[in-house]
């Protein structure tokens, strides 16, 4: 049976009734050709009928202008339920508190929360502000003490990289729940089975928001390895013996993509998971297929929103 085919199983065998429910995450563009891009990804994965898309917040808040504009934008030209990530990084208090009152009187009624990078530096270490927030806990009860926003916040399955053990981010799991948050995101994983241990380790705690698997489509084997080796994640040998002598085809590399990662969705479907979180990179092509293996069909089509003048 091909990888494919296998896919297909578990997720027809769910039934209509039981249709996988994903969201996309977006960054904002750059400059005029990464505006064209994700544009182009966005309009592309719209009439799939995600159930929000995020728009990440750069390193020590390096994008909170184009992040801001980008949701905004979202939200006025698509159908779209748009979420703005908001990080704790290089600002006060009073200043983070202004963004979240700009994002409620904007429209936006969904912040993703996270403790963030510091400038320049994926990963590293982290001195949080005297006068600002002290992590993504404190954070999204700030956000909850401004508006009744609907608040997401991040987890690692296989370990924050600044985190002493698995149990003590469940602790912290556990205190963002109490703070306001209403659904917790995966940082993207391969290791399907230790994602399985961690998520029933959430349940014995006693924490039951929903989980959201990241899925992270590997459209560059290079590209992702250098990723996983900043954030934590280990890249299984299987997973490189897939992409192994492909670099100079992408063709036959998207292909694999997609078969990979939608045998990965449909191993958690048998599991029980239906919400899936795709880290889409700007790019729609892989994450537009894989959605069509697992089911999800787009909807009626609708007009598109006209452009704010």
């Amino acid at each position: 049976m091909t990888p494919i085919a296998s896919a297909l199983g578990p997720v027809a065998r769910a039934g209509l009734g039981e249709r996988p429910r994903v969201s996309f995450e977006f960054s904002p563009p750059k400059g005029p050709k990464g505006e064209e891009a994700l544009w182009q990804a966005i309009r592309r994965l719209e009439p799939l009928n995600p159930e929000f898309v995020s728009v990440t917040y750069g390193a020590g808040g390096s994008t909170r202008e184009r992040t801001h504009r980008t949701v905004v934008r979202i939200l006025n030209e698509t159908t779209l339920k748009p979420a703005a990530h908001l990080t704790c990084v290089e600002a006060s208090r009073a200043e983070v508190d202004e963004v979240i009152q700009d994002y409620w009187d904007a429209g936006i009624r969904h912040i993703v929360a996270l403790r963030g990078d510091p400038p320049g530096s994926l990963g590293g270490a982290y001195t949080p502000r005297a006068d600002g927030y002290q992590n993504a806990t404190e954070l999204t009860a700030g956000i909850k003490a401004i508006a009744p926003f609907e608040v997401s916040v991040g987890i690692y399955p296989q370990v924050h990289p600044e985190s002493p053990s698995l149990e003590h981010d469940i602790q912290v799991l556990k205190e963002k729940v109490a703070a306001g948050a209403t659904r917790a995101v995966t940082n993207f994983f391969y290791d399907i089975e230790g994602f399985l241990r961690f998520v029933e380790k959430i349940r014995r705690a006693g924490i039951e928001v929903p989980i959201l698997p990241g899925i992270m489509p590997v459209s560059s084997f290079e590209g992702l390895s250098n990723m996983a080796g900043r954030v934590g994640v280990a890249i299984p040998a299987w997973l490189a013996n897939h992409f192994e002598g492909l670099d100079a085809d992408p063709e036959t590399r998207k292909l694999v993509a997609a078969s990979l990662a939608a045998e990965m969705c449909a191993r958690l479907a048998e599991e029980g998971f239906r919400d899936f979180h795709f880290y889409t990179l700007n790019r729609a092509d892989l994450t537009y297929a894989i959605c069509r293996v697992l089911g999800v069909r787009e909807a009626v089509p609708t007009e598109p929103k006209e452009a704010a003048a």
